[in-house]
């Protein structure tokens, strides 16, 4: 055979392996209002810089048939490439192929990505669209899971890791995408869970949809699993990509500045008018944060969940932040179960990866009840703190409004390392709010009072006086600075700038105990 002859049959092979499943099977899957796997990441990546890897692997199993069933590149198209000109490395899993179904194979050609990725410290970026463990292969299937779990772990706080979800991910598979940093999801093509509808009904007789049971309404606003949705899978790829731009190629580097145009020391008047006069009376956070970051411009993580905390990237003075904040505007702002874990978790990522954090404090207390007692608020609500006292990064809060209790101290204050703590002429920061103070501490003589309404009115103005301000918590260096609201910005560019070469170490232990 001539060498024309040689690369005449590698094209053909390689055609072959485009088309995957086959023709038939690529239309039910364009059908079904899915791109291919080729397709989603010829849209993913810099126009022709994919490099695949590992095209002609196939499955060894000869069990139940499958020396019939295999197909080159045995279901899943991995590869690396580069999305606005960085290096991104990426597997996709394709449903025309006995299902995206996960074998010994499939999975070795993942976690080789996986290996390649931290070897060379850039992010990955997991494309789900299986239907899971492939049964025909037993325990090498299992196997393979394991494999990448274990890698998923060991890539964990060193290098990106993003999970999309664009079709089933069942079983097994749904461990993966909890490990990776961030999970997303298209809404009414792509669901999550450990068993399905079927399964649940015949187990505890109880009837519930794909969608209910794990679609990305359900996993954005309920379970907290996923982080992000998008209406379609060319929004979703839209939204990866603004992910990216925030984040940094692995935990030895600095996440990407960009070109610098909105200035720092632009003063905003419309602040002022965002809280209310009453100290009870709501907000939305978020007017607060688009206020004080470049051009508006704020990217939030699970908008749909825990909607009392507010987390998410933006920029300041051209460099990424990680943004908390409490929002009044749902539960008054207090934290509860969710909020504590969704909090925690982001902070945790943020310091993995260096980006500074930002914080704008604005609640009156855990959140009180019996099913948040029963629901473990004590160890929940501890994350944070912990999440809190164990970074390193730069940290900076402002105090908005109130700042009571155990959730002040929780809210990345100067208790727990923050670096500055600024505070607006509205904060109050005191063990509690006024009103309950004054019934505390005051019972015997409200009771004893001839006028005991009044009496009480005097008695609280007295507590917030004293105590709910931000000049007390200033006198005892609690609060650096208590500055004007339209000033935030300058404050904080000037904050990140001053702690920009800020290195803190912790004591040497293997790892901390955080309470899970």
């Amino acid at each position: 055979m001539t060498m024309v002859n040689k690369v005449n049959e590698l094209r053909s092979k390689k055609q072959r392996l485009e088309l995957g499943g086959g023709q038939e099977r690529i239309d039910k899957q364009l059908s079904s209002n899915k791109m291919t796997a080729r397709q989603r990441l010829e849209l993913l990546f810099d126009e022709g810089t994919f490099v695949e890897v590992g095209g002609f692997i196939e499955t060894r199993s000869i069990a139940f048939g499958m020396q019939e069933k295999k197909i080159s590149g045995d279901g899943v198209v991995t590869g690396y490439g580069s999305i606005d000109g960085r290096l991104i490395y990426a597997s996709a899993q394709d449903f025309t192929v006995i299902g995206g179904s996960l074998g010994e194979m499939h999975a070795k050609k993942i976690t080789n990505i996986l290996d390649m990725a931290m070897k060379m410290g850039a992010p990955v970026i997991s494309i789900n669209d299986s239907g899971g463990a492939r049964i025909e292969e037993g325990l090498d299937a299992l196997s393979g899971f394991g494999d990448i779990f274990y890698r998923n772990t060991l890539a964990s706080g060193v290098i990106p890791q993003i999970s999309v979800i664009m079709g089933p991910c069942a079983g097994g598979a749904v461990y993966s995408p909890a490990i990776t940093d961030f999970t997303i999801m298209v809404e009414k093509t792509s669901q999550m869970f450990i068993t399905g509808p079927s399964v649940i009904e015949a187990v505890t007789g109880e009837k519930v949809t794909f969608e209910e049971l794990g679609g990305a309404g359900t996993h954005n606003e309920i379970s907290g699993n996923a982080h992000f949705k998008y209406a379609d899978e060319k929004s979703c790829i839209e939204g990866i990509k603004k992910l990216l731009s925030y984040l940094p190629d692995n935990n030895l580097s600095g996440a990407p500045f960009v070109r610098a145009g909105d200035d720092m020391n632009r003063l905003s008047d419309n602040i002022y008018n965002i809280i209310p006069d009453g100290s009870n009376s709501p907000y939305d956070v978020k007017d607060i944060i688009k206020e004080v970051v470049d051009f508006g411009d704020f990217f939030e993580v699970q908008a749909d969940y825990a909607k009392n905390l507010v987390v998410g990237f933006a920029r300041i003075n051209a460099g990424t932040v990680g943004i908390v904040a409490n929002n009044p505007k749902f539960l008054a702002g207090s934290l509860d179960v969710n909020s504590s874990d969704k909090g925690a978790r982001f902070v945790r990522f943020c310091d993995s990866f260096n980006i500074p954090l930002v914080t704008f404090t604005d609640v009156p207390g855990y959140l009180p009840g019996k099913n948040q007692e029963h629901n473990g608020i004590i160890r929940h609500g501890a994350k944070l703190l912990y999440a809190f006292s164990e970074a390193t990064v730069p940290k900076i809060n402002v105090i908005l409004r109130k700042a009571y209790g155990g959730a002040y101290i929780a809210m990345n204050s100067k208790h727990l390392g923050a670096d500055m703590v600024y505070a607006w002429p509205s904060a109050e920061i005191a063990v509690m709010g006024p009103d309950g103070a004054a019934n505390i501490i005051f019972r015997k003589d409200i009771a004893n009072s001839d006028d005991p309404i009044n009496f009480r009115a005097e008695k609280i103005q007295e507590y917030k006086d004293e105590f709910s301000n931000p000049y007390v918590a200033a006198t005892r260096g609690y609060v650096d600075d208590v500055i004007d609201p339209g000033a935030t910005r300058v404050y904080i560019s000037s904050s990140l700038d001053m702690l920009s070469s800020k290195s803190e170490s912790r004591p040497k232990k293997k790892h901390g105990n955080i309470p899970l």
